[in-house]
C-alpha cells in the first residue's frame, strides 16, 4: 500500500489504528475494497464545506447531562465507556472523540454516570457503548456492568461492540463468562459486510450465544461498501446463518469527516424494497435515520399503503401487485409526526 499525502493528514486529524485479522480481509489495497475503505485514512475525510459540525446528533451539546452519558430517549442512555478502540472506522460518528484520552471515562466519571442513573428511575435500559468497550480490559469492563447492575430500575444492559469483526479472539471464554453474570445483557454487533463473517467471527458470536446472550447487528450504509440490494442482501442472509439478527440499517450520519461514505436515503429505501421482496421477515433490519440535533432515530419504510378508503385497505405487496385487505371500521387515520421517544 501507498502511503498518500492525504493519507497522512487524514490520519494526523482521525487516528489510525487497525487490528491484523482486519487487515487480513483486505483483498485489493484500493479504496474499491470494501474493507480497506472502512479502515484505511482518506483524504476525503477533512474535505470542508459541508457545513457539517462533528457532533451534528447533539450528543454532547444537549444531551450528556453528566460527562460520558447520553439520555436521549426517556427510558434509555448511552454511556460511552472508552474513546479507545482497536480498530478506528474511517465512518464513525464519534470521530470528534475516539482516540483521544481526554475522553476517557475516570472513576469519578463512571461514579457520576451510575448516580444519574440511580436518581432517573425511569432509566431501565443502559447501552455500553464507546470507543470501544471491549478494548478495555474483562475486569474494567466488568466494573460498568457490576455498577449499573446494582441499580434496581436497570433492567436490561446492552455493549454495542465491532470486536466480533475487527478482534474476534478478544471475545473469549472469560469475558462471556463474565457477561453471563450480569444477565439479561444483549450485545449488538456491527457487520457492514459479508466479507466480515469469517469462521474466526462466527466463533466469537457462538462463544456468546451459548452463554444466553442474544446477539442483534446494527449496520450502517455507506457508499462503496454496502449500497447494494445484493450485497446487503447476502450480509443479511450471513448473519442469520451465524444466528445473528439483522438489527438495523443505519442511514449514515451527516457527520464531519464521513461526507464520502453517506447516500441519498432513497438509496436505502430501495435496498429495503429489495430485502423484503427475497429476505424472509427475520433476516430484514429496520432502516433508520438518526435526525440531526438530537431529533433520535426515526424509522424509514417503503409505502405500501396505495389508498385506504371506506371499509378497504388497497396495499401493492412484496412483488408489487396491487392487493385489498378488509379493514374494520374506525375513525379516519392521519399520519403524524414520530414519537418522541424515538428507537434505540
Amino acid at each position: 500500500m501507498n502511503v498518500t499525502e492525504p493519507m497522512r493528514r487524514a490520519a494526523e486529524r482521525y487516528p489510525f489504528a487497525v487490528t491484523p485479522h482486519y487487515l487480513s480481509l483486505i483483498r485489493e489495497p484500493c479504496a474499491a475494497d470494501p474493507i480497506f475503505r472502512q479502515c484505511v485514512p482518506d483524504g476525503a475525510e477533512l474535505a470542508a464545506g459541508s457545513g457539517l459540525s462533528a457532533d451534528e446528533l447533539a450528543e454532547e451539546s444537549r444531551y450528556s447531562p453528566v460527562p460520558g452519558l447520553i439520555h436521549r430517549y426517556p427510558d434509555r442512555v448511552v454511556c460511552l465507556s472508552t474513546a479507545m478502540c482497536p480498530t478506528y472506522c474511517r465512518h464513525c460518528t464519534r470521530k470528534r472523540m475516539v482516540g483521544k484520552p481526554q475522553f476517557e471515562v475516570s472513576a469519578a466519571a463512571l461514579k457520576a454516570q451510575v448516580d444519574y442513573v440511580r436518581a432517573h428511575p425511569i432509566i431501565r435500559d443502559v447501552i455500553i457503548s464507546g470507543g470501544e468497550p471491549l478494548s478495555m480490559t474483562t475486569r474494567r469492563l466488568e466494573e460498568f456492568l457490576r455498577r449499573f447492575r446494582s441499580i434496581p430500575s436497570v433492567e436490561i444492559i446492552r455493549v454495542g461492540t465491532r470486536s466480533p469483526v475487527t478482534w474476534p479472539a478478544r471475545v473469549d471464554d472469560e469475558l462471556c463468562g463474565m457477561l453471563e453474570r450480569y444477565h439479561p445483557v444483549w450485545v449488538n454487533t456491527h457487520f457492514n459486510h459479508p466479507r466480515e463473517v469469517t469462521p474466526e467471527s462466527a466463533e466469537a458470536c457462538d462463544r456468546l450465544l451459548r452463554r444466553g446472550i442474544p446477539l442483534g447487528n446494527q449496520t450502517v450504509l455507506l457508499r462503496g461498501v454496502n449500497d447494494s440490494p445484493e450485497v446487503m442482501e447476502e450480509l443479511c442472509r450471513a448473519l442469520l446463518r451465524i444466528r445473528v439478527r439483522p438489527y438495523y440499517l443505519l442511514q449514515c450520519d451527516p457527520v464531519a469527516g464521513v461526507e464520502h461514505f453517506r447516500t441519498p436515503v432513497s438509496r436505502g429505501i430501495e435496498i429495503m424494497k429489495h430485502l423484503y421482496r427475497n429476505v424472509g421477515g427475520l433476516g430484514v433490519p429496520r432502516f433508520v435515520v438518526d435526525a440531526v440535533d438530537g431529533g433520535g432515530k426515526v424509522p424509514i419504510d417503503p409505502s405500501y399503503v396505495v389508498r385506504h378508503q371506506g371499509g378497504t385497505l388497497t396495499l401493492r405487496n412484496f412483488a408489487g401487485e396491487i392487493v385489498t385487505y378488509p379493514d374494520l371500521p374506525g375513525r379516519a387515520h392521519s399520519p403524524a409526526a414520530p414519537d418522541q421517544t424515538g428507537t434505540a
